[in-house]
């Protein structure tokens, strides 16, 4: 049956379930069914929402005390027939959350698709192994740095960071994403400035760093802005997908003139996310629909950074864009967020080699600069995988030494 199947978690005081799940299935697809006369109900019934399973959970102490009041909570599925919607992300989140996400204490945690659906998404046009080849890098976490403090300055000053922190050895590095089209930085110019700057960087040292640059602007334009950016040699784009919808994302991910891999910024998503009663989880938000909609990269806060999520959240996401899936490639996830060289032994262990190491003030904040902060991060990258200690790698990394004497380092449990 063609259908996609919405997981959704309630807290609710009466704890009928049953009652409140019937409501749910109803009240979102043909509104009434047993007043219904039975011609009519033959009528709508492949239009029929169906509860597929309710599942109670045990009572939980510290959500009643924040919430107040007694709580019961459960996990209820409902499906709902491809028949009611088009085939697209919004008819899919109107149908199964619309006005359900302003009644009451239910938050969507999941939708699994039919397989005629799942195939309606494009997923990454890239994924991990197209990156990987891109970056010519296949046994390591790939390292990432940020532009800082680039507001108010010009494409000189972008221009020497791009450099340093390409000489340093990351594999990407991309915009801040609050850096927006001004006379200062103009979009094409950090494209042709960026270009020009890392092909030089490639001739010195044979290392290929990649630039994603911010496509911004009003949203009907930014599928010509990202065609021209394409046409300029751009390597990739970071794009703010929760401040122009999913839909967009989709929208660039599938026009084949533009076809170059496209990084997802989390902005405005944490007004979605975080509330154990409503909205949306991470590792769907985050993880499983930018994934169908077309994102080669998925940033988001690591579990133990300055801006951290809870650890399942975060590991959650991470699983959702690396699962195999015969129909999608698997996007990159980016734990990010006061990440610094100390924490990389962590980040292996929790997110594996198919994972992209993203840090911002780790790299320029580094005593050396942003080389040194780059080539801090490398180091700790061999060490881990290697099964070295940190603080004895250091002994043969000035730059390692330097970071970890700066920001220290953890200890980390198999």
């Amino acid at each position: 049956m063609s259908e996609v199947i919405a997981s959704y978690l309630i807290h609710d005081s009466s704890g009928d379930f049953e009652k409140k799940a019937e409501g749910i299935a109803l009240g979102l697809t043909v509104g009434s069914w047993t007043n219904l006369p039975l011609l009519e109900q033959e009528q709508l019934k492949k239009h029929k929402g169906r509860v597929v399973s309710i599942s109670e959970l045990e009572t939980c102490n510290r959500v009643n005390q924040y919430a107040g009041e007694q709580l019961k909570q459960a996990i209820v599925k409902i499906a709902y027939p491809a028949a009611n919607f088009s085939r697209d992300l919004p008819a899919i989140l109107t149908t199964v959350f619309g006005k359900l996400s302003l009644d009451g204490k239910v938050k969507l945690i999941d939708l699994d698709f039919s397989t005629d659906l799942l195939q309606a998404f494009p997923g990454p046009r890239f994924g991990i192994d197209g990156i990987r080849r891109l970056t010519n890098v296949s046994d390591r976490p790939l390292v990432m740095s940020i532009f800082k403090g680039v507001i108010g300055r010009d494409l000189d000053y972008l221009g020497t960071q791009l450099r340093e922190q390409a000489l340093g050895g990351v594999d990407l590095v991309k915009d801040d994403e609050i850096l927006f089209d001004s006379d200062l930085t103009p979009f094409e110019k950090r494209i042709t400035t960026g270009k020009a700057i890392l092909d030089g960087v490639y001739e010195e040292t044979g290392h290929r760093t990649l630039y994603a640059v911010n496509l911004t602007g009003r949203t009907y334009d930014l599928k010509e802005k990202a065609k021209r950016a394409a046409e300029l040699g751009a390597d990739a784009l970071l794009f703010n997908v929760f401040a122009y919808g999913l839909d967009v994302l989709q929208a660039l991910r599938e026009d084949d003139e533009i076809g170059i891999p496209l990084m997802a910024h989390p902005a405005v998503s944490g007004a979605l996310t975080p509330s154990e009663f409503y909205g949306f989880s991470h590792g769907l938000l985050l993880g499983k629909l930018l994934r169908l909609t077309g994102a080669d990269f998925s940033l988001f806060p690591s579990p133990y950074g300055s801006v951290a999520l809870p650890f399942e959240e975060a590991i959650s996401i991470g699983t959702e864009l690396t699962t195999p899936n015969h129909y999608v490639k698997r996007s990159f996830p980016v734990p990010s967020a006061g990440i610094h060289p100390g924490l990389v032994p962590l980040l292996v262990r929790d997110f594996g080699i198919d994972s992209v190491i993203n840090a911002g003030g780790g790299v320029h904040g580094h005593s050396d600069g942003a080389v040194g902060g780059g080539q801090a991060f490398r180091a700790a990258v061999d060490a881990s995988l290697k099964g070295i200690d940190l603080r004895d790698a250091a002994d043969t990394s000035d730059a390692l030494k330097k970071a970890l004497d700066l920001w220290g380092t953890v200890e980390v449990h198999a």
